[in-house]
């Protein structure tokens, strides 16, 4: 019962958001008429369970005029249905659609926010494949919320309807045994009731393993696929490396934990098919067992037979509605707790980044970002590097040094606010834009143009003004592409992804531009030549380089170098004799 509610509570928070955002009322209204078709659809039921009572007695009978009657009865009835049928699913898919988009666009944006996705990962990454999440977990959790939802609510009425009707018809053919009448006041209804309660224990019994199994498989599925696109987006280095036999060895090992789930899924379904199938079948003839005699007795008529058959099995049906969805709802089961963990994981890195005591950013003074009392940490806790009372001042073109592994990079991330570990503040000026180019530049899918305008919308800048910066970074032959659609990171060399990030950066002119290594692919002469052209076309703008190059020093006015201090590395002015 505790995990019974627990999972409520889970899908309660999941759901109801939906019904509470700027699209409700549609979606009220959507839920509305898909619920009111299914009340309809039972009531049809209960019409037709009454019918098929006049039209087994009008065979009985030999009854042509009352067979003709009955006959176009079932007709118009079998229309409505077909109606409603067809109009529940459609609205149904509508809504469905509607609410797939909502929570996919809310999930994007949250996991989107403020650099979540990155400390997601910084944290472990406790929500695995959140691609698969957003995709596929929604769409499974919208689709199965409706379908269950609306037939847990139809066996309801079904069972309140279905019930009456087979109290009365209990009433009217008593149990027979030996020859007996035995009066039980609604023995029918008392024998589905014992009928479905025994099939749906069972169920459970045998199939309640499938709700880990199936949320194994699921994770085992998106590894899977995520090492799949990871050998794609790397084919060059393992194709350099002769990685092949390595890598089909990795993917085969995790293959190989998707079948093995996948045979305990299959033996689990096996009993669980084997059972149900039995228990569908037995209900086939089981009421046929207890209003037969009374049948035979010329108690009732061959309609009342039939209708007590068809009455029982819909009460069986609504009372065994666990046992026939079983399957679907450990599926769905292993969905609400996927996301329910990828909620849980996107708060988690919220509240990293909002904890008191983490790096804090501050309005600093005009024209300088200043570092106060900064101690940035390992996500162990273990220190990393220091910083206090140190100014970038605006115009002034710095080169930070160290020992790899010393944290460099490290602190570009602080002073970008991404990185949640540690203390301190960063005071950066008011409206002040930053740009930060590392040394493997990122370019989305798509058109060249957008992708050196990224993360700028490609429309404002114009192809003229992209394919002279083309030009300046020695890079024209490019300009005939740039409507081109590619993966630009696997089409162009490193140098060349460099060249191009240093466009982006002469196309959206950051008040502050943080080169992490991001000429480190070019030769000397190159690389003196691209810092020459951003001297030249951004002489506003403040330019911090991180780099090993003795070459980079004429290129810059100022040297901070990180330097041990114990077990950590603090960050220093060079020209007071720190050496790195």
């Amino acid at each position: 019962m505790n995990n019974i509610r627990s999972t409520l509570v889970t899908i309660w928070r999941i759901a109801t958001p939906y019904f509470r955002s700027e699209d409700k009322w549609a979606a009220r209204g959507l839920l509305s008429t898909v619920i009111l078709m299914q009340l309809a659809s039972v009531g049809i039921d209960v019409l037709i369970n009454q019918w098929r009572n006049r039209f087994y007695n009008a065979l009985q009978e030999k009854n042509w005029d009352s067979f003709t009657w009955e006959t176009m009865v079932f007709c118009t009835l079998a229309g409505l249905s077909v109606v409603l049928a067809v109009y529940q699913l459609y609205l149904t898919q509508w809504l469905q659609i509607r609410w797939r988009n909502w929570m996919t666009t809310k999930y994007l944006g949250e996991w989107l926010h403020g650099a979540s996705h990155y400390r997601m990962q910084l944290q472990g990454d406790a929500a695995d494949n959140p691609d698969q999440r957003i995709s596929d977990d929604v769409k499974m959790f919208v689709e199965q919320a409706l379908n269950l939802s609306i037939g847990l609510l139809g066996a309801i009425v079904t069972l309140a309807s279905f019930v009456v009707i087979l109290w009365a018809l209990s009433a009217a053919a008593p149990l027979h045994v030996f020859g007996r009448a035995f009066e039980i006041p609604g023995y029918l209804v008392w024998g589905a009731l014992i009928y479905a309660i025994f099939g749906t224990a069972l169920t459970h019994w045998i199939g309640s393993p499938l709700v880990n199994l199936d949320f194994q498989q699921q994770r085992l599925e998106a590894d899977f696929r995520f090492n799949l696109v990871r050998v794609r987006e790397n084919s060059e280095q393992i194709s350099l490396l002769k990685g092949e036999p390595a890598e089909r060895a990795r993917l085969s090992e995790r293959f190989s934990r998707v079948v093995a789930n996948w045979y305990a899924i299959m033996s689990r379904t096996k009993r669980l098919r084997a059972f149900t199938q039995s228990y569908g079948q037995a209900a086939v003839i089981f009421p046929m067992i207890l209003a037969a005699p009374a049948y035979f007795a010329d108690k009732i008529q061959l309609g009342a037979l039939m209708q007590t058959a068809e009455a029982f099995g819909s009460v069986q049906q609504a009372l065994s509605y666990f046992v026939d969805a079983y399957r679907s709802l450990a599926e769905w089961r292993a969905v609400i707790a996927r996301l329910d963990g990828f909620e849980v994981s996107i708060a988690s890195a919220q509240k990293l980044a909002a904890e008191p005591g983490s790096i804090a950013t501050a309005p600093g003074t005009a024209g300088e970002i200043g570092l106060r009392q900064l101690l940035l940490k390992l996500p162990n806790g273990t220190p990393l590097v220091s910083a206090d009372h140190l100014n970038i001042r605006a115009g002034e073109r710095t080169l930070v040094t160290g020992p790899s592994g010393a944290g460099k990079s490290t602190l570009f991330r602080g002073i970008a606010g991404i990185w949640p570990y540690g203390s301190g503040t960063v005071e950066v000026p008011a409206g002040a834009s930053m740009m930060m180019l590392p040394q493997r530049p990122y370019f989305p899918i798509g058109s060249l143009h957008a992708a050196i305008a990224y993360p700028g919308e490609a429309e404002s800048f114009d192809p003229d003004r992209l394919r002279e910066v083309l030009a300046e970074i020695g890079l024209p032959q490019l300009g005939p592409r740039l409507q081109e659609d590619a993966h630009w990171n696997r089409m162009l060399s490193l140098g060349e992804q460099q060249r191009l990030g240093l466009a982006r950066a002469l196309l959206h002119r950051p008040n502050y531009l943080f080169l992490d290594e991001a000429t480190a692919s070019l030769d000397e002469p190159s690389e003196a030549a691209m810092y020459r052209l951003l001297a030249e076309k951004l002489p506003e703008t403040t330019l911090v380089s991180i780099g090993h190059r003795s070459t980079l020093e004429a290129f810059h006015q100022r040297n901070l170098a990180l330097v041990r201090d114990g077990e950590l590395f603090a960050l220093k002015e060079a020209n007071k004799g720190a050496t790195p």
